[in-house]
C-alpha cells in the first residue's frame, strides 16, 4: 500500500511537472508568436513610411530634384516648390510629424503657402509623405529620396485639404508623379535609359496625369497605347492583400515581389533583383539592354527589409465605408445578384473577392483590348480584389481608369456577359460594391 501510495505520488508530482512543462512552452510558443508579429508589423510600418533604400542618389543625386525644391534663392534652380505646388501636384503632409511650433502657426494661417522655404521647413520635419529630405550641418536641402508611402498612402483632410493623418495603404490618387518627374532640372539618366531626347521624357511621363504611373516605362519604353492615349495605370491600394495571390493588374508576381521590383527598379534604391523574365528583349527591350534584370548594387539596401515590409503591407485591412455612403437594403439585393445571376462571384471569390489561386484571365475573357496585359510576362489581367472599392473610385476603374464608375463597369459585364440585368439590378450590385 506504501509503494502503491509512493507511486502515485510520484506520479501525480510528474504530471504536474509535465502540464507546467506544456502550459509554459505553450505560453511561450504564444509570447514568441505575438511578439514576432509585433516586431515585424513596426519594423515593416517604419519601412513603409520612411525607408528610403538608398534612392536619394538617383532623385537628388542624379536628378537633383533637392535643386528644383529648394529654388534658386537657396542655392538650387528655378523658384522653388513651394507647400501650395507641392499640395497642387497631390503631395500629403502628415499632420502628426508637425512640430507644435508649425501646427500652430498653419492653423493660425502665419505659414505662407507660397513660399519654398516654408517646403523646406516640412522637410526638415519629416511631414511631407514619401519625400525624405537630406539636410547638411548647416540646414541645406543637399538630397531628397522617395518612399513606399509615395504612391500608397494618403491622409483623411483632418487639418485642410492634403493635411491630416495617414493612411497608410490608400492609393494617393492625387499624386502627380509624372508633374513630379517633370519638376526635375536634369532627366539625362531617365532619357539615357530609354534612349529618348529630354523633350519626348518630358512629354510622355507628364501625360500620366494625377493618380496614374507606369512602371513599365522602364521596361518596355511605351510611353503611349496605339489609342494615342497614356501607357499608365491607376495607383492601386496596398491594403486588403492579405491571401491575395498575384499582384498589381497584370499579375506580375506576389506582393513582395512588387516590393522588390518597385525598390529597386522604380523608386531606384540601392539592392538585388533578379527577373530573367526582363532579358526578353522583344517584349522589354529597354530592361534587357540595361540587364535590369539582374540588378545588384554595391550595397544591398533592400533585401534584408522585404520580409517585415510584406508582413505590414499584408497586416493592412481594407477600410470599411460608412454605412450613410450606400444603400443597405439594395446592397443586400444587389449581394445575391453578385453570388448568383450576374455571376460576379465566379471570379471575385468571397471573402477574398479574387479567385484563390492564380486568378489571372485573358483580355478576351473580359472583354477588353490587350495592350497592358501584353506589356506582362502571362500576358493576361488579374482578378483584382474588390474590398475597399469607395475609397479609390477618382480616377475611375480598371486598371487605366477607362469605366468612370462602377455602374459602367456592371455595365460592361451586363453587355459582355449577357447577363439580363435590369437597370435596377445594375444599381443594386453597384450598391453592394460600394458596401464592400
Amino acid at each position: 500500500m506504501k509503494n502503491q501510495s509512493s507511486f502515485r505520488k510520484k506520479l501525480l508530482y510528474f504530471s504536474g511537472i509535465l502540464i507546467l512543462g506544456l502550459s509554459a512552452a505553450a505560453f511561450t510558443i504564444d509570447s514568441i508568436n505575438e511578439n514576432s508579429h509585433q516586431r515585424l508589423f513596426s519594423q515593416g510600418r517604419k519601412i513603409f513610411r520612411y525607408d528610403t533604400f538608398g534612392s536619394e542618389e538617383f532623385w537628388g543625386g542624379k536628378l537633383r530634384l533637392h535643386d528644383a525644391i529648394k529654388g534658386e534663392k537657396n542655392g538650387g534652380v528655378g523658384p522653388g516648390v513651394s507647400p501650395a505646388t507641392a499640395l497642387a501636384v497631390g503631395l500629403k503632409v502628415d499632420v502628426e510629424e508637425l512640430s507644435r511650433a508649425t501646427l500652430n502657426a498653419i492653423k493660425a494661417g502665419k505659414v505662407d503657402l507660397n513660399d519654398p522655404n516654408s517646403t523646406l521647413v516640412l522637410l526638415k520635419e519629416d511631414a511631407v509623405i514619401g519625400v525624405k529630405g537630406f539636410f547638411s550641418k548647416e540646414g541645406n536641402l543637399t538630397s531628397v529620396g522617395i518612399q513606399c508611402a509615395l504612391c500608397h498612402s494618403t491622409v483623411d483632410n483632418s487639418l485642410t485639404t492634403g493635411i491630416g493623418r495617414r493612411l497608410d495603404g490608400w492609393a494617393n490618387r492625387d499624386l502627380n508623379v509624372g508633374a513630379v518627374i517633370n519638376l526635375s532640372p536634369d532627366l539625362t539618366v531617365v532619357n539615357d535609359l530609354l534612349g529618348v531626347s529630354d523633350e519626348t521624357t518630358r512629354k510622355v511621363v507628364l501625360a500620366w496625369g494625377p493618380g496614374k504611373f507606369d512602371a513599365i516605362l522602364f521596361l518596355d519604353g511605351k510611353g503611349f497605347r496605339p489609342d494615342g492615349k497614356t501607357a499608365a495605370t491607376l495607383l492601386p491600394p496596398a491594403f486588403g492583400l492579405a491571401g491575395v495571390n498575384l499582384h498589381t493588374y497584370t499579375g506580375w508576381g506576389s506582393v513582395t515581389y512588387w516590393n522588390a521590383f518597385v525598390a529597386n527598379l522604380e523608386m531606384h534604391g540601392q539592392g538585388t533583383f533578379f527577373d530573367p523574365r526582363l532579358d526578353d528583349a522583344q517584349k522589354f527591350p529597354v530592361a534587357a539592354r540595361a540587364r535590369l534584370g539582374h540588378t545588384k548594387a554595391a550595397k544591398d539596401l533592400i533585401t534584408s527589409k522585404l520580409a517585415a515590409l510584406h508582413h505590414y503591407q499584408l497586416s493592412l485591412p481594407a477600410p470599411k465605408p460608412s454605412k450613410q455612403t450606400y444603400d443597405e437594403i439594395a446592397a443586400a439585393r444587389g449581394q445575391k445578384l453578385f453570388n448568383e445571376k450576374a455571376k460576379c462571384a465566379t471570379c471575385h471569390v468571397p471573402p477574398l473577392y479574387t479567385e484563390p489561386g492564380w486568378n489571372m484571365h485573358t483580355a478576351e475573357a473580359i472583354g477588353i483590348d490587350d495592350f497592358q496585359a501584353k506589356r506582362s510576362p502571362d500576358e493576361r489581367y488579374r482578378t483584382t480584389p474588390l474590398k475597399g472599392l469607395w475609397s479609390h473610385q477618382k480616377g475611375g476603374f480598371y486598371h487605366d481608369g477607362r469605366f468612370a464608375d462602377l455602374k459602367a463597369v456592371v455595365d460592361h459585364y451586363n453587355g459582355h456577359l449577357k447577363l439580363g440585368l435590369s437597370s435596377a439590378e445594375s444599381e443594386d450590385i453597384v450598391q453592394f460594391l460600394k458596401s464592400l
